[in-house]
């Protein structure tokens, strides 16, 4: 399962929080399996999202695409967003 992580600054978690909530039939339909997010504990509006998808080729797509951009904007996402992609996860907590 492909994984992305996309870092950025954002000018209000709160609003920004509420805009990915709003466009998640968006988000489902692109082809996102899950989306995590984690803060910075010394700067709340520094967030990395962490998202699984059903295939690379739709998240590339997703990840590369204007709506997105749009959304990121309207969102208030107030920095250049660094974007990691992942082909494979280990789970190494267990055994």
């Amino acid at each position: 399962m492909p994984f992305v992580l996309i870092r950025h600054k954002v000018a209000n978690y709160a609003k920004w929080k509420h805009a990915v909530q709003a466009v998640k039939t968006f988000r489902k339909t692109s082809g996102e399996k899950s989306l995590y997010v984690v803060r910075s504990s010394n700067e709340p509006n520094d967030v990395t999202v962490f998202c699984a998808w059903d295939t690379a080729a739709r998240m590339r797509k997703f990840v590369k695409s204007a709506d997105l951009r749009k959304a990121m904007n309207e969102a208030g996402v107030v920095s250049k967003p660094e974007v990691q992609f992942f082909s494979k996860m280990e789970d190494l907590s267990v055994g």
